[in-house]
């Protein structure tokens, strides 16, 4: 074999490794993504919360129907605390995608952060039920079969879309995908938890 030939099969090897490392990282293909938290788990990070957020907890991967009132009435309770709502749907590929983040998130933030749900735009209550069983998370979801709710509280009609409350400040609104959870994260300490 030639030294020129040698030379580009080292390097095809080099890329193929580096494709097969990059592939590794992404989320659902296995190698370095992190498995999901047990309910379990997140029962035991969000012990000793304080009770407007461990009333929270307690709903955890619920649907709630009730509304605009009954979604104002839980942020009415939860004054004084930072509150992160994540739109989604079932039916939404991205949100599937970013739920692993917000339920690692909300796991570690959750004694300290409010987090909540808003299920808009599923037609039906069965699919988004079954999507909040097969992926728990600490915090209930607030059904929005119309979207109507949702476009109130995010200002946009698409999906994924989250907005950040401060317990004092303005409020953040995030659209799209968050593709890790290091990077919710960084918008948690940023936008929830600002001084």
């Amino acid at each position: 074999m030639s030294v020129s030939r040698a030379t580009l099969v080292l390097a095809c090897i080099a890329v193929a490794a580096l494709v097969a490392v990059g592939l590794t990282q992404l989320p659902g293909t296995g190698g370095a993504t992190t498995p999901p938290l047990t309910p379990a788990r997140q029962a035991a990070l969000l012990a000793g919360s304080p009770p407007a957020l461990a009333a929270l907890h307690r709903q955890g991967g619920q649907l709630l129907g009730g509304g605009a009132p009954a979604l104002h009435r839980r942020l009415q309770g939860l004054r004084g605390y930072p509150v992160v709502i994540d739109k989604w749907a079932s039916w939404c590929v991205p949100c599937r995608a970013e739920f692993g983040a917000f339920q690692r998130v909300a796991a570690g933030y959750g004694r300290r952060v409010a987090f909540l749900g808003l299920d808009s735009g599923d037609s039906s209550r069965a699919g988004a039920r079954a999507f909040l069983r097969a992926h728990p998370v600490s915090y209930p979801s607030y059904y929005d079969p119309s979207g109507a709710l949702g476009l109130q509280i995010t200002d946009s009609s698409f999906t994924p879309v989250t907005v950040f409350v401060p317990a004092r400040g303005v409020p953040f609104i995030h659209q799209g995908q968050y593709p890790s959870a290091r990077k919710l994260e960084e918008d948690v300490l940023r936008y929830a938890l600002v001084p």
